[in-house]
Protein backbone atom coordinates (compact mmCIF):
# COMPACT_ATOMS: atom_id res chain seq x y z
CA UNK A 1 0.00 0.00 0.00
CA UNK A 2 1.34 3.54 -0.80
CA UNK A 3 0.28 7.32 -0.34
CA UNK A 4 -1.44 7.01 -3.70
CA UNK A 5 -4.24 5.07 -2.23
CA UNK A 6 -7.44 6.41 -1.40
CA UNK A 7 -10.64 5.97 0.90
CA UNK A 8 -13.93 6.17 -0.01
CA UNK A 9 -16.47 6.91 2.74
CA UNK A 10 -20.20 8.15 2.65
CA UNK A 11 -20.70 11.37 4.40
CA UNK A 12 -23.44 9.58 6.53
CA UNK A 13 -21.51 6.95 7.49
CA UNK A 14 -19.00 9.69 8.64
CA UNK A 15 -21.32 11.54 10.70
CA UNK A 16 -22.38 8.61 12.72
CA UNK A 17 -18.59 8.09 13.28
CA UNK A 18 -18.63 11.36 14.64
CA UNK A 19 -21.75 10.63 16.63
CA UNK A 20 -20.48 7.35 17.91
CA UNK A 21 -17.32 9.60 19.05
CA UNK A 22 -19.31 12.30 20.57
CA UNK A 23 -21.44 9.98 22.46
CA UNK A 24 -18.46 8.56 24.27
CA UNK A 25 -16.33 12.04 24.59
CA UNK A 26 -14.15 12.51 26.60
CA UNK A 27 -13.68 8.59 26.18
CA UNK A 28 -11.87 6.89 23.13
CA UNK A 29 -14.17 5.48 20.60
CA UNK A 30 -13.51 2.44 17.87
CA UNK A 31 -15.28 0.41 16.20
CA UNK A 32 -14.19 -1.61 13.04
CA UNK A 33 -14.49 -0.73 9.34
CA UNK A 34 -16.46 -2.94 6.41
CA UNK A 35 -15.82 -2.78 2.88
CA UNK A 36 -13.50 -3.61 0.22
CA UNK A 37 -9.83 -2.85 -1.72
CA UNK A 38 -10.35 -2.22 -5.19
CA UNK A 39 -6.67 -1.54 -6.74
CA UNK A 40 -6.07 2.10 -5.10
CA UNK A 41 -9.33 2.49 -3.62
CA UNK A 42 -10.60 1.34 -0.48
CA UNK A 43 -14.55 1.58 -0.15
CA UNK A 44 -15.42 1.64 3.80
CA UNK A 45 -19.45 0.39 3.54
CA UNK A 46 -20.33 -0.52 7.04
CA UNK A 47 -19.21 0.16 10.59
CA UNK A 48 -18.98 -2.99 13.17
CA UNK A 49 -19.27 -3.05 16.54
CA UNK A 50 -16.58 -4.48 18.16
CA UNK A 51 -17.29 -7.51 21.29
CA UNK A 52 -15.96 -6.43 24.76
CA UNK A 53 -13.94 -3.27 23.31
CA UNK A 54 -13.24 -1.60 26.48
CA UNK A 55 -12.95 2.25 26.18
CA UNK A 56 -11.19 5.04 28.51
CA UNK A 57 -9.91 8.34 28.78
CA UNK A 58 -6.81 7.51 26.62
CA UNK A 59 -6.86 4.38 24.77
CA UNK A 60 -9.63 2.23 22.81
CA UNK A 61 -8.93 -1.77 23.01
CA UNK A 62 -10.12 -4.24 21.20
CA UNK A 63 -9.38 -8.16 22.40
CA UNK A 64 -8.32 -8.86 18.90
CA UNK A 65 -8.65 -13.09 19.82
CA UNK A 66 -12.19 -12.29 20.41
CA UNK A 67 -13.06 -11.00 16.97
CA UNK A 68 -14.59 -13.27 14.32
CA UNK A 69 -12.53 -14.17 10.74
CA UNK A 70 -13.83 -11.75 8.88
CA UNK A 71 -12.52 -10.50 5.55
CA UNK A 72 -14.62 -7.91 4.85
CA UNK A 73 -12.90 -5.67 7.63
CA UNK A 74 -11.06 -2.93 6.46
CA UNK A 75 -9.40 -1.36 8.89
CA UNK A 76 -10.69 0.53 12.45
CA UNK A 77 -11.69 4.04 13.28
CA UNK A 78 -11.08 5.52 16.74
CA UNK A 79 -11.61 8.74 18.49
CA UNK A 80 -8.93 11.32 19.61
CA UNK A 81 -10.56 13.48 22.16
CA UNK A 82 -7.96 15.82 22.51
CA UNK A 83 -8.50 16.56 18.42
CA UNK A 84 -4.83 15.34 17.71
CA UNK A 85 -5.20 13.46 14.11
CA UNK A 86 -1.41 12.14 14.04
CA UNK A 87 -1.51 8.33 14.95
CA UNK A 88 0.49 7.69 18.04
CA UNK A 89 3.13 4.96 17.90
CA UNK A 90 0.33 2.79 19.74
CA UNK A 91 -2.11 3.22 17.01
CA UNK A 92 0.31 1.92 14.28
CA UNK A 93 1.38 -1.07 16.72
CA UNK A 94 -2.40 -1.83 16.79
CA UNK A 95 -3.72 -1.48 13.26
CA UNK A 96 -5.98 -4.29 12.50
CA UNK A 97 -6.71 -4.21 8.48
CA UNK A 98 -5.44 -2.06 5.99
CA UNK A 99 -6.61 1.74 7.15
CA UNK A 100 -6.59 3.30 10.75
CA UNK A 101 -9.45 6.06 10.33
CA UNK A 102 -9.10 8.74 13.35
CA UNK A 103 -11.63 11.43 14.23
CA UNK A 104 -10.45 14.25 16.51
CA UNK A 105 -12.75 16.63 18.39
CA UNK A 106 -15.12 18.62 18.18
CA UNK A 107 -16.01 15.20 15.52
CA UNK A 108 -18.03 17.63 12.69
CA UNK A 109 -16.64 17.43 9.21
CA UNK A 110 -13.84 16.41 7.24
CA UNK A 111 -11.29 18.46 8.68
CA UNK A 112 -11.61 16.16 12.06
CA UNK A 113 -11.17 13.15 10.28
CA UNK A 114 -7.30 11.64 8.91
CA UNK A 115 -6.67 8.24 7.25
CA UNK A 116 -3.49 6.40 7.27
CA UNK A 117 -2.31 3.06 5.92
CA UNK A 118 -0.55 0.69 8.69
CA UNK A 119 3.13 2.25 7.86
CA UNK A 120 1.48 5.55 8.79
CA UNK A 121 1.14 7.04 5.52
CA UNK A 122 -1.54 9.37 4.92
CA UNK A 123 -3.87 8.59 2.54
CA UNK A 124 -6.71 10.97 0.36
CA UNK A 125 -9.97 10.36 1.89
CA UNK A 126 -12.75 11.06 -0.15
CA UNK A 127 -16.62 11.62 1.01
CA UNK A 128 -19.15 11.13 -1.11
CA UNK A 129 -22.96 12.42 -1.06
CA UNK A 130 -25.91 9.65 -1.15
Amino acid sequence: MNARMSVLVDEKLLQAIFEGARRLYPKEMVLLLRGERKKNLVKISELVVPPLATYGSSFANIPLHMLPIDFSIVGTVHSHPSGDLTPSIADLNHVFGMILVIVGFPFADERNVAVYNRSGEKLKLQITKA
